[in-house]
């Protein structure tokens, strides 16, 4: 399910939260294995407390949700499984910053979405464990398919001749030219050598008035990497990531965030306002790429099931 969905599925489900008694423990629902995927076993309270999940957010008959529950199970084992084998691997941030994501949309704060989801008997973390394996599995759909995703301009052209009717109202977008800038900060380094790279990316923000010379300073520092992200349409960046943009000036970079190689500064290389033809010509080439690379994504689980070893019990 995409998150804008079940985003949606949570603002109705939200409003009908009650309690449902105690939860079990982990010990007590975790002693009954139902399934195992490539020696990775799924246990009853996994599958009672995804089963709560399905049917508090689509209202789904018990029997339902428990089925449908068993599938996203398996499926995630094998996602989560094949993101660690390609070496993909999702920080916590990423993980709270999407639940709270989701709690801001059905108007609660992240500790009153805590709440609300236990008062309906479904552990946090189940929700938690699913955003997880949906975000590792997007990540290493884009690295294997990112270079054999293509969208034809024939494509694009059609698709635009099929609208029923054209924006006439003189919209325009920002279209941002943006580079990446990792310093790379291994996870068991010394609290001293953290303190060194912040040090060093202070000192680079402050000589950093230009694409062409920051990059040039960054590029001959050590264990720093520069990669360019490119142009990218406001509509194409998360809304908070638009805001920092707007808050630096052409040729500056943002302040370091973490990820996980380390810390990552993002360039502001360039910035137009185009006009609405460009905004639906964008719009729909991103459309049939979601298109494309959702049929590729099902053909890649597809396979990963075919050839894994799954006993349900």
């Amino acid at each position: 399910m995409k998150l804008t969905r079940f985003c949606a599925s949570l603002v109705v489900a939200a409003s009908m939260l009650a309690p449902l008694g105690p939860m079990l423990t982990s010990a007590e629902a975790a002693s009954k294995i139902v399934a195992v995927v490539n020696g990775r076993p799924i246990t009853s309270y996994e599958l009672q407390q995804r089963s709560k999940l399905i049917t508090l957010t689509t209202r789904a008959p018990s029997g339902v949700a428990k089925r449908k529950a068993k599938d996203e199970l398996i499926d995630e084992a094998l996602k989560l499984e094949e993101a660690k084998r390609v070496g993909v691997s999702i920080a916590d941030k990423k993980v709270d910053d999407a639940f709270a994501t989701i709690a801001q949309r059905v108007k609660l704060s992240p500790s009153q979405f805590k709440q609300a989801l236990s008062q309906s008997g479904v552990n946090p973390r189940t929700l938690k464990n699913r955003l997880r394996a949906e975000i590792s599995w997007s990540e290493v759909v884009m690295q294997r398919f990112r270079a054999t995703v293509r969208i034809n301009e024939s494509d694009v052209i059609a698709a635009l001749q099929g609208k029923e009717s054209k924006d006439d109202n003189g919209s325009t977008s920002v279209e941002y030219d943006l580079q990446r800038i990792i310093f790379v900060v291994p996870k068991k380094s010394s609290k001293s050598f953290k303190n060194k790279r912040v040090s060093e990316m202070k000192k680079l923000r402050a000589r950093f008035t230009s694409c062409e010379e920051g990059t040039r300073i960054a590029s001959g520092l050590n264990e720093v990497i520069v990669r360019p992200i490119g142009k990218r349409l406001e509509t194409d960046l998360p809304a908070a990531f638009v805001q920092k943009l707007n808050k630096i000036s052409i040729g500056r970079v943002t302040a370091p965030t973490p990820v996980d190689s380390g810390f990552e500064m993002i360039a502001l290389c360039g910035k137009e306002t185009i006009n609405s033809d460009a905004t639906a010509r964008s719009t729909i080439e991103g459309e049939l790429r979601n298109k494309k690379g959702q049929q590729l994504s099902r053909r890649y689980l597809r396979d990963l099931r075919s050839n894994a070893v799954i006993e349900q019990r």
